[in-house]
């Protein structure tokens, strides 16, 4: 039977659509929250970090981190797990990451016009104006998205869809009948080309995982039990990179053989740099003395420590929510929310974050209060850079023990 790959907008109808599709095929419902659950029991990374990967903004660390990477290799590794078995309806981004060489995943997309979405919105008891806004948020996403995995800008285009449906012109159960009347055409069947590249697209996403494991982040394809990465970043020793991902590369059970091949990316300006999970790089500067902060991001990042930075209190709190630093190198004395107030409110909402009080104003009494609101510890400027380095250090460490606990 073929797997029923559904993107779509928001307020679209599509949930109830690809429920009642499922009904008449007698198919199995997978979503991206159940992909997503799966990725991040595979790897451990929390689920809200492996959604990210859906959103048009990266986080600020994601240079650092590489969380974008990892999250999107171990989605498609649950994608591909999931095409195991057939009479399946996927529904959602991850329905994009399924290779079109998989020719019984047969496409669909289901959106409407603008005022049949605010209508369905108004339904659900949102607001008009902020209808409008997630509308456009989340068409950003899908675009941003839909332009990563197949460079094509417009995320509706018929091109990419072997049906294309318009849910504000015809009801549910029409929709959900004209998916499963195609579903039975010939061309959507399973054939033994189609079956092999599921396998493929297995054994790439296995590779891909092994290589984000050992921080690397290339191109992956298979055919056959052939390997193919690609490298789209400059590389200064090539030759000993290439023998490190293909030593990685064999140890994955089905491989055969594995060659490299560099990209166009390969000839840009980026220098090829394999991540460190044990150095701390999601690290979130507060101060309003911007260059002194400037200075100290660079400082840090000499030392393969990733950071971003906050000139007050609103920022960092507002970056806080957005990005979810590990750990804050935070100033006591600015404009407006003062470092203390800023520590009693992550505290509050983050309590697994660690605080690193640093400040050139602060008393005895200041201390005692920060300690006593949970921060990690408490320094004064000027500050060595090694000793502010190690704080950091054993503050990623501790947090790292209590993930592993959790885990």
């Amino acid at each position: 039977m073929p797997v029923i790959a559904i993107f779509s907008g928001n307020y679209c109808n599509a949930d109830p659509i690809a429920e009642a599709a499922k009904g008449l095929l007698n198919h199995r419902l997978v979503t991206d929250a159940d992909l997503v659950a799966e990725a991040s029991r595979e790897s451990g990374i929390a689920r809200g970090k492996i959604s990210r990967a859906f959103k048009a903004k990266p986080s600020l660390f994601n240079k650092f981190t590489h969380e974008r990477e990892q999250a999107l290799a171990y989605l498609r590794l649950a994608t591909a797990r999931s095409l195991a078995e057939d009479g399946l309806v996927l529904h959602g981004f991850c329905s994009h990451l399924i290779p079109p060489a998989i020719s019984h995943a047969m496409k669909v997309c289901l959106i409407a016009d603008m005022p049949s979405r605010l209508a369905n919105a108004r339904a659900e008891g949102i607001d008009e104006g902020e209808a409008v806004k997630r509308i456009h948020m989340e068409d950003e996403d899908r675009a941003a998205w839909v332009h990563a995995l197949r460079s094509e800008k417009d995320p509706w285009a018929p091109a990419l869809y072997d049906l294309l449906l318009p849910t504000d012109k015809q009801p549910i159960e029409k929709s959900a009948a004209l998916i499963s009347e195609h579903a039975g055409r010939p061309v959507v069947k399973p054939n033994p080309n189609s079956l092999q590249a599921v396998a493929d697209f297995h054994l790439a996403a296995r590779v891909e995982v092994a290589l984000v494991k050992e921080g690397h982040k290339v191109g992956v394809r298979a055919s056959d039990g052939k390997v193919a990465l690609t490298i789209n970043e400059h590389v200064l020793m090539l030759g000993r990179l290439e023998n490190e991902l293909k030593a990685i590369a064999n140890r994955v059970e089905g491989v055969t053989a594995v060659e490299t091949e560099v990209g166009p990316g390969f000839y840009q300006a980026d220098v090829y740099r394999r991540f460190n999970f044990e150095v701390p790089s999601r690290i979130l500067l507060v101060d309003d003395e911007r260059e002194f902060v400037q200075t100290l991001s660079e400082r840090l990042l000499l030392r393969d420590m990733g950071s971003a930075v906050a000139y007050d209190g609103e920022m960092a709190l507002e970056l806080v929510g957005e990005d979810q630093p590990d750990v804050m190198i935070l100033d006591l004395k600015m404009p407006g929310i003062d470092g203390i107030e800023v520590l009693r409110r992550v505290k509050q909402t983050q309590p697994e974050m660690e605080v690193i009080i640093l400040t050139g104003h602060g008393s005895d009494a200041d201390r005692q209060i920060c300690m006593e609101l949970g921060a990690f510890d408490y320094l004064q400027k000027p500050v060595d850079i090694d000793k502010l380095s190690e704080t950091i250090k054993r503050a990623n460490d501790k947090i790292r023990r209590r993930k592993a606990r959790g885990a």
